[in-house]
């Protein structure tokens, strides 16, 4: 994948992310979302290459969202991409923590080709590579955890998503002995920090969102994580849905290098503040933004700090 193309998508999420951070505390969600896939997909059109949205906000008939499907772009190589407008929407809406714009980019078929529905997860970072598996309970997921890093269970954090279908997890997890960081929302951030030193994350485990689970794989494999997903039906429509798209078997479990194949380019902008990215900084006429930008190919991670002028960058304004 042409490396050029780096510079190119983090404009993508920093234009998503100039829009909804404006729609900051004032909580409508549907208007910060809504801001966030009007630039990303303005954007997107003004890039020289073929894309299509396999991981997107939703199906067809959820329009204007950017769906699964959707074709973008002004022309050129065929890229597949899975984004996420604005990650974390209910958190911006509210004035929250941790919001993000977030876009990956693969060679056409490399990303999991899925409906919007579910997904179980379970995140680590780098040294704990190879230790989990989503057959075995949280419990041994834990322990071989904890041994792979040369630590205790007692000593692990585990961030969970703060729904109530997370009860028993929630429950055998304290049972096991380990922490727990309960999010409202936000599950890609916590995906990435479990690849950070001194974060104080080590696992990720629940059921959030399955397009959220591919876009964690993809940063995950540029940083040297390692990353399971199930995908979790709950109607029938859902499961019909996804055997059209390919998918025979309902209960396999995908790996790292199953839902995110070949050279893989992530981009993320901070929409709000958070422990990953800085949120959006508006000035008068203008406003400053905080993004990564990472490679599955070499393994290079590049924060890209920019302002914006407004009065140059009408798109913005």
């Amino acid at each position: 994948m042409n490396r050029n193309f780096a510079l190119e998508f983090v404009r993508v999420t920093e234009a998503a992310a100039l829009a909804s951070a404006r729609w900051m505390g004032r909580g409508d969600e549907k208007a910060a979302d809504h801001a966030a896939v009007e630039a990303m997909r303005g954007m997107l059109n003004s890039i020289e290459f073929e894309g299509r949205v396999v991981i997107g906000e939703g199906e067809r008939d959820q329009a204007p969202m950017l769906y699964i499907g959707e074709q973008v772009g002004a022309g050129g190589p065929r890229l597949d991409l899975a984004l996420d407008p604005l990650e974390g929407t209910t958190v911006c809406a509210r004035g929250g923590n941790h919001s993000l714009s977030v876009i990956a980019i693969a060679q056409e078929g490399h990303f999991l080709h899925a409906p919007d529905v579910y997904m179980e997860k379970i995140a680590v970072g780098p040294a704990a590579q190879g230790s989990i598996d989503l057959q075995l309970s949280p419990t041994e997921n834990l322990k071989s955890i904890a041994q792979a890093l040369k630590s205790k269970v007692e000593y692990l954090t585990v961030v969970i998503l703060d729904r109530p279908r997370h009860v028993d997890l929630i429950a055998e997890v304290r049972e096991a002995g380990a922490r727990i960081a309960l999010i409202e929302d936000g599950d890609v951030t916590a995906a990435i920090a479990t690849c950070k030193p001194g974060s104080g994350v080590d696992v990720l485990m629940g059921i959030g969102g399955a397009p959220e689970g591919v876009l964690a794989a993809a940063a995950l494999r540029c940083m040297g994580g390692d990353f399971q997903g199930r995908l979790v039906f709950h109607k029938d429509e859902e499961r019909a849905r996804a055997r059209k798209m390919g998918i025979i078997d309902l209960n396999y479990i995908y790996s790292i290098h199953e839902l995110a194949r070949g050279h893989v380019l992530f981009c993320a902008t901070g929409v709000t503040p958070g422990s990953l990215l800085d949120g959006v900084r508006f000035s008068s006429g203008g406003a400053s933004t905080h993004s990564m930008v990472m490679r599955s190919e070499t393994g290079t991670i590049r924060h890209v700090h920019a302002e914006h002028h407004f009065d140059r960058k009408p798109r913005y304004g």
